[in-house]
């Protein structure tokens, strides 16, 4: 009872410090727009910032906008985990090959894939192909790394239990691999949708008539200030929104 009592507590002294820090932004946004220090609307304050997010989230076309990205970003992620959990786990398993090809899977995952948008446009035409196939290979390498690392913290004991019932490589990664690593692979695939949300959307600021980059990019030509504040704090709450759901299934 008495450790529930400071679990209480600290979650409540959590949560006073993060209403506070927050406070603290919000004021010192504020003195900012209303200092007179920046041009224009560049820090507009918060009351035009929520009046913009409800006109915003009150658009039709932000919603058609904003399934189209879901859309690339659901089907990137989706690929990206395919190859990656699969790489991981044939990485993890096999000593000889972890050692051949994991150097490279390790050395190319801080690369910025920006760079190869034009390969993929090359590739994959300026439709969503490209922005997916750029986010599936972004979200592929935290993904498959994250595996190969929880490959090897499954109990040895798992893995010749499989293997005294002669289980193929199928049953072995159904049945012993993929519910030993469940966290791993979930830590994984968080990485791994917020690279491939950064991605996909930078490629929609790129090159696309559709997305929330390209709305993105509609609403700064304008010099909307407030309006594209309220899609920036939008974006970030669903994608902080999708993480913690992810993150809720890792912790269970």
């Amino acid at each position: 009872m008495a450790a529930a009592g400071k679990i209480s507590v600290a979650s409540r002294d959590v949560l006073a410090l993060r209403l506070l820090v927050a406070l603290v932004i919000f004021g010192a946004w504020e003195a900012m727009s209303r200092s007179g220090l920046f041009y224009g609307e560049v820090v507009p304050s918060l009351l035009k910032i929520g009046a913009s997010l409800i006109k915003l989230l009150l658009d039709p076309i932000f919603y058609r906008n904003l399934q189209v990205t879901a859309l690339e970003t659901m089907l990137a992620l989706a690929i990206g985990a395919g190859a990656g959990i699969t790489t991981g786990i044939v990485l993890g398993a096999n000593r000889f090959l972890m050692r051949a090809f994991e150097p490279y899977v390790y050395y190319l995952s801080p690369t910025p894939r920006i760079i190869l948008f034009p390969v993929m446009i090359m590739w994959f035409g300026v439709g969503p192909a490209s922005k997916i196939a750029l986010g599936a290979l972004s979200a592929f390498f935290a993904i498959a790394l994250s595996t190969a690392a929880g490959m090897r913290q499954i109990d040895p004991i798992l893995i010749r239990v499989g293997r005294s019932f002669r289980a193929n490589i199928w049953q072995m990664a159904m049945k012993i691999y993929l519910p030993a690593m469940r966290v791993p692979i979930l830590n994984g695939l968080r990485l791994g949708m917020g690279t491939a949300i950064i991605t996909v959307l930078l490629g929609e600021t790129k090159l696309s008539n559709q997305g929330l980059g390209y709305l993105i990019m509609q609403i700064y030509t304008r010099f909307d200030m407030p309006g594209l504040y309220a899609l920036l704090i939008t974006i970030f709450v669903i994608a902080g929104a999708v993480n913690a759901l992810i993150g809720h299934f890792a912790r269970d």
